[in-house]
């Protein structure tokens, strides 16, 4: 009896051995294809950042959907934060996320939450990431006088442009300080300014920061001084300015005006509602001309939005 016992202990002893070493192999397995995944998605994005840096020299870059994603985290700002980042590894945190999500919300309330909440997350990272380029672009708005008042005091010639950029870069603010300095190394590691510059003008949204950086670059190649170019930079500024802060001040008006009247129409609804005693969202959902002027409004809103995007822009 006891010899069964003991040859019973033995057998599951070798099964839970067994057992043990297959589940280690299979972690070792799931380990090397993390790992693997890892390298590919890192060969990736040097393989597309070599081809950008290329095309960018051919001046013909190609705006593909991961172009405009790269665009997004870099003047959003979180390329700066995580330097590791890749637009490789966002899709693939991204569909992690999303795919947690939707499993979570389909098992606690169903299909269409679960699909609105995937919608959700979605909107709510896009409104992230416009908020973080608009502090961006306000912050360069604000500095870009400044390092034009900075250039203009040294006597910049086409040899020393970039080597400026140490010097000036640390009484900028982010996004502009870390733009100049890897401006700067680029120049120096490389020895080609001219792409450093064209690299440059790519990592700031702010049209005449790049519009300086490629004046720059054309300077370069031409040997000029870029004295009369700071000069004609810093007018052109003053001009951008001018007209972005009165184009705000009628946007404003605008929106003041459009909640006045949006008010108004909402008391007349109420008014007509109880003269008539009926609801006021049977009369705006339930009635044909209801419809027709929520669709109205609607058309305005998005008119209105998209010429605030473009002020902002």
């Amino acid at each position: 009896m006891k010899t069964a016992i003991y040859i019973v202990l033995f057998l599951l002893l070798c099964c839970s051995f067994l057992l043990l070493f297959r589940e280690i192999n299979i972690l070792q397995q799931f380990s090397e294809l993390m790992k693997r995944t890892a390298a590919d998605l890192d060969a990736a994005s040097r393989q597309r950042t070599l081809e950008g840096r290329k095309q960018l020299m051919e001046l013909h870059k190609k705006h593909t959907l991961l172009f405009s994603l790269e665009r997004n985290l870099q003047y959003s700002g979180l390329k700066l934060r995580f330097p590791k980042l890749t637009v490789e590894w966002w899709i693939a945190g991204n569909m992690a996320v999303a795919a947690g999500m939707f499993l979570l919300l389909l098992l606690l309330f169903g299909l269409w939450p679960a699909v609105g909440g995937v919608v959700g997350l979605a909107v709510l990272e896009g409104l992230l990431l416009r908020i973080l380029r608009s502090v961006n672009l306000k912050r360069v708005n604000n500095n870009l006088m400044k390092l034009l008042d900075f250039l203009g005091n040294y006597s910049v010639t086409a040899a020393e442009a970039t080597s400026v950029f140490s010097q000036v870069s640390r009484y900028m603010e982010e996004p502009l300080r870390s733009a100049l300095d890897i401006c700067c190394y680029e120049a120096q590691t490389t020895g080609d300014s001219g792409l450093a510059l064209l690299s440059m003008a790519e990592k700031i949204e702010h049209p005449k920061f790049k519009e300086l950086a490629r004046n720059m670059e054309i300077s370069i190649r031409h040997c000029a001084d870029f004295s009369a170019l700071v000069r004609s930079s810093r007018k052109s500024l003053r001009e951008y300015l001018r007209i972005s802060q009165e184009r705000r001040g009628m946007l404003r008006e605008a929106f003041i005006n459009m909640a006045l009247l949006l008010g108004m129409s909402a008391v007349v609804l109420l008014t007509v509602g109880s003269l008539t005693g009926v609801s006021l969202t049977k009369l705006l959902i339930g009635t044909l001309p209801g419809r027709v002027g929520i669709c109205i409004l609607l058309a305005i809103f998005g008119m209105f939005g998209s010429q605030l995007y473009r002020a902002q822009s």
